[in-house]
C-alpha cells in the first residue's frame, strides 16, 4: 500500500504542478506523511470501502487530465481541485449521516 500512495503521490505532483520545486516538495511530504499514517490510512480505509472507491475516481480523474494535457487539451487545475474538494465533502456528509444513523438505532 506504502508503494502505491508513494507511486501515486509521483503521478500526481507530476501532473498537477508546473515547477520542478513543488514537484519535488510534494513527493517528500507525501512520503513523510506515509511514513506516519500509512498504517492507520490502510485501517480507515479498509473500514470503509466508499472511500477506496472514491480515491480510485480521484486516481481516474488525475489520469484523464494528464492523458487531456498529454494532447494539448488543457483542463484548468480549478476544476479537478473543485471536484476533489466537493467529492471529499460529500463522502464526509455521507460518513456522518451514517455515524447519526448508528447513533439513532442505539437509542431505539
Amino acid at each position: 500500500l506504502d508503494i502505491v500512495f508513494s507511486l501515486d503521490s509521483v503521478i500526481t505532483a507530476v501532473g498537477v504542478a508546473d515547477h520542478v520545486e513543488v514537484m519535488i516538495a510534494a513527493v517528500v511530504v507525501a512520503v513523510l506523511i506515509m511514513m506516519v499514517a500509512a498504517e492507520p490510512t490502510s485501517r480507515f480505509v479498509n473500514k470503509h470501502p466508499t472511500v477506496k472507491m472514491l480515491a480510485l475516481s480521484f486516481l481516474m480523474l488525475i489520469g484523464m487530465a494528464l492523458v487531456a494535457d498529454a494532447f494539448h487539451f488543457h483542463i484548468p487545475r480549478n476544476y479537478l481541485y473543485f471536484a476533489i474538494a466537493f467529492s471529499g465533502g460529500v463522502e464526509m456528509l455521507n460518513r456522518l449521516a451514517d455515524r447519526h444513523r448508528k447513533r439513532r438505532r442505539k437509542k431505539a
